[in-house]
Formats: structure tokens, sequence, C-alpha cells
């Protein structure tokens, strides 16, 4: 299958595109910015209730007159433009297909080599997000606003917290899995060329989420520039960018003032850490942008977040104290603990955490709601830094393919460390109401994760989609769900090939992911939550329909507590969703008679712990036979706080092949 890197076969098409949409953009943009002056968010309200001389309402009267004196003067090109635009999207492709140019940052290649040497098998992180990059004035009825300036953000945000080394603490004590003295909680680049794992005694080992700056911060402060040294080179080692950490357990566990001024004194001889992201004038404006100490959505801050200690595995091994030090090359600082906290549910299989960072080495990243076409771009750019394929610009327009008019596309946008091999849209035929606007459906892909020994490509699948959400329309996300199943069976078949010219591929993982708009706690969903496709695919937070499991929470946010100071920040809002008061007073709870609008004000009978509308599923059917799936970790993210109204989630799984390769 041949994967669309422009919009139209030809250059002729493209040009007449871009000249219709040149006719359209003018009165599109003064249109926005019209209605976006009478749609304020809630921090603007409270900028505006601080200004005694209504400046903000002069300002408005002044420009009113002006944008619509100018709306009216563009209409008669707009509509020219228009004539032309809407027939050319009968030739448009469902999407545009991007990998990084520059060869010096691609790494793709190198990834797929990792499974020979991985032995027994591998590990994939997949990340999911709707990060609600609409048109200005529609984002702001979700209480967002500066759709540019957040797409940027969103991607720097991103891709700083995956390009993190993953931190690998050992403890040799398996009684005392606490480190309660002491914990690494900031860590910035590595010093000198030396990727080799670093490695400090021997037990239980844990993964950690620290703060990075990463070799990639001199792209944050120029990000048109792809000469720079930051980029998607350094940052997708994987592996390589594992830092190990041993720490000798004959104090149960805990530093001694030894070790700890030992450490100490190699964070103060690297020198202090340099800011690694500058937001946008525009931004620096708005509350949930400011970049000040303990922040860890901007990886710029010097204290580390809550959540720095995630995987307990057994580890062993010992090596000399005395040479702890001189292998750790990174700057870190020391914070005190009384406790790390420790996982609730030991009857879990899996890890499982709130976290205010992307997960370190995301191979696959699902976005939902990029709609704005500049802001894609925008986010594009910022991605590939990181991600070297990158699928966006997902959909219809016009009439094309679907059975209403379709002023948007689908918002759906895919990002892989990994090559994509195959790709294919679909759109739901059934919306309605204001989704039926847009060309909402599902996006089917197949990547290339490695190959055997007897060189068999190894594949997995990954689906992003995004379902209707006007409250009540049950029906119509069932049959959207039934459609997806058969899409998603259908692309498997005409993908896969097994041939003398074709060998056998080997199905390591399939996945969905995506915004499914009904939770599964709500009674209103009773029928979504019973659907088949939850007896093919396993939701890792979800005991049953109607039962979700302890540890899950909530991703839909109340908008209208996005700016307040407790939540907006990545820090913030991870303490505050750790607290069952906390996620009461700022997520959105399922549905119920009883229950009154207020989000505020409602503190008792609420059901579940937030509506968990945004899912990954994945499925042990249709792989090989001789391989086994398992989740390694999940984790909700903060990371995004004040720049959407959703959490992300992330998932790693696991492949297990046994001792020998097929």
């Amino acid at each position: 299958m041949v994967l669309y890197t422009s919009p139209f076969p030809n250059s002729f098409l493209s040009v007449l595109h871009s000249f219709s949409w040149g006719l359209i953009f003018p009165c599109y943009w003064l249109a926005d910015r019209l209605v976006a002056s009478f749609v304020p968010t809630t921090y603007e309200k409270r900028q505006r209730a601080d200004d005694p001389c209504y400046f903000h309402a002069l300002c408005i009267i002044i420009t009113t007159p002006i944008y619509l004196a100018l709306l009216v003067a563009s209409l008669p090109f707009a509509l020219i433009g228009f004539l032309l635009w809407s027939p050319l999207q009968s030739a448009r492709r469902p999407y545009i297909y991007s990998r990084l140019e520059d060869k010096n940052h691609a790494n793709g290649a190198t990834l797929l080599t990792e499974w020979k040497a991985a032995g027994n098998g591998k590990s994939f992180c997949f990340g999911s997000a709707n990060v609600c990059l609409l048109p200005d004035s529609l984002a702001r009825f979700n209480n967002v606003f500066n759709t540019q300036a957040r797409a940027k953000e969103i991607g720097r945000r991103i891709r700083n917290g995956a390009s993190r080394p993953q931190i690998k603490i050992y403890i040799d004590s398996p009684t005392n899995t606490s480190i309660s003295a002491a914990s690494f909680s900031s860590l910035v680049s590595p010093q000198g060329g030396d990727n080799s794992n670093r490695t400090v005694n021997a037990g239980i080992k844990r993964t950690t989420s620290m703060e990075y700056k990463g070799d990639n911060s001199g792209s944050n402060n120029s990000e048109d520039s792809r000469d720079d040294k930051g980029g998607a080179g350094e940052p997708n080692e994987g592996e390589e960018n594992t830092c190990i950490v041993r720490i000798n357990g004959e104090d149960n566990g805990h530093m001694s003032d030894t070790e700890t001024d030992a450490v100490n004194g190699q964070a103060h001889a690297s020198g202090p850490a340099e800011p690694s992201l500058e937001g946008d004038a525009e931004i620096s404006k708005t509350p949930n942008h400011k970049q000040k100490e303990g922040d860890s959505g901007s990886l710029d801050s010097y204290s580390a977040s809550r959540e720095s200690l995630v995987k307990v595995r057994v580890g062993d091994g010992t090596v000399d104290q005395s040479t702890v030090n001189n292998k750790l090359l990174y700057k870190a600082s020391i914070m005190k603990k009384t406790s790390v906290r420790k996982k609730k549910h030991t009857d879990e299989t899996f890890d499982h955490e709130i976290s205010a960072f992307f997960p370190a080495n995301l191979d696959f990243l699902c976005l939902q709601e990029v709609f704005d076409k500049r802001a894609a771009e925008k986010l594009k750019e910022q991605l590939h830094h990181y991600f070297e394929y990158i699928v966006y610009d997902v959909g219809v327009y016009s009439c094309h393919g679907c059975c209403s008019f379709k002023f948007v596309n689908s918002g759906l946008l895919f990002a892989s460390r990994y090559p994509v091999m195959d790709a294919a849209y679909h759109c739901y035929p059934n919306g309605r109401g204001t989704d039926s606007l847009a060309s909402k459906g599902a996006l089917f892909l197949k990547v290339q994760v490695g190959s055997t020994p007897q060189d068999q490509r190894i594949v997995g699948y990954i689906s992003c989609t995004h379902l209707q959400a006007i409250a009540g329309d049950t029906t119509v996300r069932c049959e959207q769900l039934d459609m997806l199943q058969d899409w998603l069976s259908e692309f498997r078949k005409s993908t896969s090939s097994s041939s003398t010219a074709n060998p056998e591929e080997l199905v390591a993982f399939d996945v969905i992911c995506g915004d499914l708009n009904f939770d599964n706690c709500s009674s209103e969903d009773k029928l979504e939550q019973q659907h088949s496709l939850f007896t093919h695919y396993k939701d890792p937070c979800r005991i049953g329909p109607g039962e979700d499991k302890p540890w899950a929470i909530g991703t839909l946010l109340d908008p209208e507590g996005l700016y307040d100071e407790e939540v907006c920040t990545p820090d913030n809002l991870q303490k505050v969703l750790e607290s069952e008061e906390g996620r009461k007073g700022y997520l959105v709870y399922p549905t119920s008679k009883n229950h009154s609008s207020s989000q505020k004000g409602r503190k008792a009978s609420l059901k579940g712990n937030g509506r968990r509308i945004d899912y990954m599923l994945y499925t042990e059917e249709g792989l090989y036979l001789e391989w086994k799936v398992e989740v390694e970790e999940f984790s909700f993210i903060t990371q995004l706080a004040g720049l959407t109204d959703h959490l992300p989630v992330a998932m790693r799984l696991m492949v297990s092949t046994g001792e020998d390769d097929p």
C-alpha cells in the first residue's frame, strides 16, 4: 500500500487548492476572531474583573465594527474560493504521511534491530490524548484558547517528556522497597558522550519519572532550525538513555548521609540546569503556561513530581559503592521524603500511576481533536523532534466520502518512532448534530517494529478513533463501534502478507486508542459498556461492565477549573488527582439524576473516580501464538495541564517471545 505524502495526486491540484483556500482564509479568520472576542474563558473573566477601566470592553466596541466591515468585504472572495475548494475535495487523499527528512536525526531503522538484540521480547509504549485544537472561537466553549500557541506547547511538552532517560533504581532489600531518606528528584542532560547504562547496587528495580532537559534543548529555543543539536536523534536511543541506580540496602533501603553528600557533590559540580523550554510571548500571558519552579510539565524545575517511583521488579548483582559516584554523570538533586507512594492494589499484575510526565521512550502517540490545520502543522513540527513518522490531516471534506457536508477533518493524528507500513481511514457515516460537521472516523495503521533472525517482519496494528460526542446518542456510538471492528478486520486482512516473496509477518500487538465519549460507570452508557468490542479487546482499567478498577480515574476535566491555581501546572494537577476530594472538585463525574450541575458542590454520592472516556485497549487474539502480551504499566498523565480539558493516558505493553525467537 502506498502512503500518501501530499494531499493531492499532482501539483496542479495542490496549487489550485492553495489558491482557493487563500480566498477563503481571510473570511474564516475574521469570523473566528469576531466570535472569539465574545466568548471569554474563565481566566479572561478574572482578568477583566480586576480591570477598573474596562479596557477590554472598549477594545471590543472598537474592533467589532472593523471585523464586521472586513468580514462583509471578504465574503465575495470567500464564495469564489468555496466554489473552487469544494469540488477539489473529491480528489483529496484521506491523510498526509510525513517522515523526518533529516537523516542525521532519523532513527526508525535502528529501532528495528533492537528486537533481535532483545532476545526474550520487547516492550512498547502507547499514548493517547484529546488535545482540543479547534479553531479558537470553538475551543473557547471548552474554556481553552490561543489554539496556535497551545499546539506548539503541547508538542514541546510531549516530546520533552518522552525523551527523558528511563531511570531505574535498585534496592537490595526484598523486605523494604521504600527510599524514605532520599530519592533522586531532578535529572537533566547526561554529560559527555557516554550513553552506556549508569549503574549505582542491587535488589528491586523501579522506573522513575524524572525531570529531563535532554540534548534537544537547542530545538526548544529555535524550533524552526533542523540543524540544532537537539531534535529527534538523541531522545530516540531507547534503552541507551536508561540510567540504572543501585542503592545499598544495609540501612533498609535508606541512603546514608555520606552517600547523599556524594551525590549532591556531583550535582553541584555539574553546574545548574539551563531552562529547556521557552514559551511563546502570547502563551506567557496565560497562567497555564507560566514556567515556575516546581512545574514539571516544562521539565525546567528543580523538584520532581511526587510520582517519582513507578516500577517494582526483582534485580540482582552488586557493585562497589565507591564506583557509584564516578558513574553517575547526571546532574541530580536529592529530595528527602518520609515515604514513597506504594502500589495500593497489590493484587494488580502491572504498575499504575498518575504521572506528571509522558512515559520515557514513548513509541506511539494517538491524538484526537487536532482539527485546526495551522495548529496541526505547528504540532507536527514539534513532534518531529522526537517521532520520525507522523500521519496527520486525516479525514475528508465537503461531501466526498460521507453522507453529509464536512467542514473539518477527523482531528486524528498519529506519531510513531517505528516505520509505518500501511494506513487506512474510514469516516463514520452516522454522525449527528454538530458532530456531523466533522469527518469523525477511524485511522488504522500497520507498523513494523522489528524482524526475526530469519528476517521475518514483526508488525503491530494500531487503531485511533473518536466517537460521537453528544450525550444520549448511545445507539450511534454502538453502531460506530460495530463499524470500527469490521473496518479493523478488513484492514488486517488486506494488509497481511504470506508468500515466498513476502515472508510471513508475525503480529506482536493490536491496540485501539481514542476518545470513545462514554465511560464505564454512567447508567446512560450501559449499551456501550456491554458492547462486544470488550469481549475481544481488554481494557486495563476495567473490571467489567459498569465497574472500573479502584485506581482508575476519570480523564475528563471540569472546564471551569482549568485555570485554578491548584491544577494549572502538571505537578499541582497530579497532587490534586491523587486525593479523592481533589478529584471530586476537578473531574467530571458520571451523570446521575440525583446530581446537580455544579461540580464543586458534589462531594457525596459520586460513582467511581470520574468519567473515563479516553481508552487504550489491547487484544491477544490474532497475534503470533507463541508470544504473550501483558500490560507492564498504565499511566494517567498531567503534563498537559492547562492546555486541554482531557487527561492523556499511556500504556506500556510487554511482548514476551520466550528464550528463542521463531
